[in-house]
């Protein structure tokens, strides 16, 4: 994987589902130095909690047979509206001037799904995506596996 350049004051998001960490870089581009800035996290309820029992079936107005509806995948829907909510404070952050630049790190499907919600702001500022899952890594590893 190529190395990422990432400037003064530059963001980092790392991101998954359920976390996301902002890291800035307080150093130069030639030595980054990423620092914590926000943490935001999303709990992840219990199926029993956020949805309800069984799926509901259809029953067609000829014959006798029955066909089942899928069942709302309840986690699924809580991630899009956790990163649609990250995605709205990197268009706050960007309007505000906190970043003037930022790369996105995360997992293939998160990065998938926040793509959809980046604004018109964000996308002029993103310097790249990275499909990775480091949001479990300590920061140190996480500037070591994208900077060094």
């Amino acid at each position: 994987m190529d190395k990422i350049k990432v400037g003064a004051g530059d963001w980092v998001v790392v991101c998954d589902g359920r976390k996301a960490l902002i890291l800035e870089n307080i150093g130069d581009g030639m030595f980054p130095n990423l620092h914590m800035k926000e943490v935001h996290e999303h709990p992840d309820e219990r199926t029993s909690d956020v949805g309800t029992d069984a799926p509901g079936s259809v029953h067609p107005s000829i014959g006798t047979a029955r066909s089942s509806i899928e069942q709302t995948d309840w986690h699924d829907e809580s991630e899009r509206v956790f990163l649609k909510g990250l995605a709205g404070r990197l268009h706050q952050a960007v309007l505000a001037g906190e970043t003037k630049a930022l790369t996105v790190v995360a997992s293939p499907r998160a990065l998938g799904m926040i793509r959809a919600d980046y604004s018109d702001a964000v996308r002029r500022v993103l310097h790249g995506e990275v499909h990775k899952d480091l949001v479990k890594m300590p920061v140190y590893e996480i500037e070591k596996q994208l900077l060094a």
